[in-house]
């Protein structure tokens, strides 16, 4: 159980890695641009903290899976990673929204994309994680 659990952070990390690039690189970079006096400039950016966020809240996220989902099956890793990605979604785009000035669009990005990539997360755990 501990490898496959170590395999579902590793394989998490890498796919989230790559929709994180995909949302805000690419297609949040218009918007992040126009409201460039909101974020720090990219060479104070701390990368490496956000990576480690990330992996922490990863692991957090295939922990909870492993030790709360009794009946481990892709379609409960989807179940789980949707109500998660709710969850996460909704205070990370409205949450944000309530008190930084960012653009209404963009409180609606961070909600979709956070539901998009906790539901693939979610598919990729109930896939290496199943009974």
């Amino acid at each position: 159980m501990i490898k496959r659990g170590v395999l579902a952070v590793i394989a998490v990390f890498i796919v989230w890695s790559i929709l994180d690039f995909i949302i805000h690189g690419v297609l949040l970079q218009s918007t992040y641009e126009a409201t460039a006096d909101l974020w720090r400039p990219m060479e104070e950016m701390k990368m490496s903290m956000m990576y480690l966020v990330t992996l922490l809240f990863i692991v957090c996220f295939v922990a909870i899976y492993g030790f709360l989902i009794a009946n481990k099956s892709v379609l409960s890793g989807v179940i789980f990673g949707v109500l998660f990605g709710l969850a996460t979604g909704i205070s990370m785009g409205f949450g944000s929204y309530s008190y930084m000035p960012i653009p209404l669009t963009l409180a609606w990005s961070w909600f979709f994309g956070t539901v998009v990539q906790a539901t693939i997360a979610g598919a990729i755990v109930g896939t290496i994680l199943k009974s």
